[in-house]
């Protein structure tokens, strides 16, 4: 599938959902994509989406080298952040994957030497005890640690158990919950395989990528 054909998906999925056109935003993933790569297949169809794509990198070094070249670009961060490789997170407009205090106190340090903090997503548990995600029993206490830092939390994230249509079904709607009830309005949520079930559970913001390079 190309960028058109994902976001003609989207679109039918919001419409299918009774949801106003243009409330879910692609965030077009590219770690392991090289720059004419990105250039051909998602920024050449920026005027698709108001804004255009920001681009989702999962690996710090990788942004860091790609946002250097691309410094015009809105830089989201997806992967799991590790104390040592939050000083790459400037030019990042969004952290999708934030997990606990701790990263948000050395990124909020860091970012008082930038000028500007990245604004942040708080990665939310699915279940599966490989993956990385706070439990959602703790998220209310790690959410006040977190704004105590004084980064601006502006909702949840979540990966979708993998192979388990309805189990992913129930983790989107579950975070979905669990962000209103926090009076959070963005929520991260589907990818390649499963982001329709994700825009009718209510994602704002949907992460693809393989899809967008074939």
């Amino acid at each position: 599938m190309s960028l058109p054909e994902v976001l003609a998906g989207i679109r039918a999925a919001e419409t299918e959902a009774g949801r106003p056109p243009g409330s879910v935003r692609l965030v077009a993933v590219t770690k392991g994509q090289d720059l004419e790569a990105i250039r051909t297949h998602v920024l050449a169809h920026a005027g698709l989406q108001p804004g255009g794509f920001p681009l989702g990198e999962g690996r710090a070094q990788e942004l860091r080298d790609k946002a250097a070249q691309m410094p015009e670009v809105e830089w989201h961060y997806i992967g799991p952040l590790q104390l040592n490789k939050v000083k790459y997170m400037r030019p990042v407009s969004l952290i999708h994957a934030l997990e606990d205090v701790r990263q948000a106190e050395a990124l909020a340090r860091a970012a008082e030497g930038w000028g500007r903090a990245p604004d942040v997503l708080l990665q939310r548990h699915n279940g599966e005890a490989q993956k990385h995600g706070i439990h959602p029993d703790e998220l209310s206490a790690v959410y006040a640690g977190v704004v105590q830092t004084g980064l601006n939390v502006r909702g949840l994230m979540v990966m979708a158990p993998e192979g388990d249509e309805a189990a992913a079904r129930r983790v989107f709607a579950d975070t979905a919950a669990q962000a209103h009830d926090l009076g959070l309005p963005e929520l991260s949520m589907g990818m390649s395989g499963d982001y329709a079930d994700a825009v009718r559970a209510g994602a704002t913001l949907v992460r693809v990528g393989r899809s967008l390079f074939l």
